[in-house]
């Protein structure tokens, strides 16, 4: 399968914009998206599952990737779970599978 493909199956369009599904590995060497794990797009980050630190870093990674401020980002489910699903308000999901693939090319 493409990486388009298997980016599009892990962004799902909304009423008000997009779900994204993420997988997480915290306590990474660095901050970065990694391309996918399963059916999620996997996130490191350098911070500790602790008190939502690396809840918050997955959101100002993915924020940072999308060109977007992180107060559109929101997590509906996972909270505390390596499996997150984000919220990204007022961006179609076509729009989010681009940044992310020009981001995945750019890293490998």
């Amino acid at each position: 399968m493409m990486l388009r493909e298997q980016i599009s199956a892990a962004v799902q369009e909304t009423a008000d914009g997009s779900l994204l599904l993420v997988h997480v590995q915290p306590k990474a060497r660095r901050n970065q998206l990694c391309g996918m794990h399963a059916d999620r797009l996997k996130v490191a980050v350098t911070e500790p599952p602790d008190k939502g630190k690396a809840t918050a870093a997955v959101l100002a990674l993915v924020a940072s990737a999308l060109h977007v401020p992180s107060s559109r980002l929101s997590v509906l489910r996972g909270d505390i779970s390596r499996r997150k699903d984000i919220h990204v308000q007022g961006i179609a999901a076509a729009v989010i599978v681009e940044r992310l693939l020009q981001v995945l090319s750019d890293t490998t």
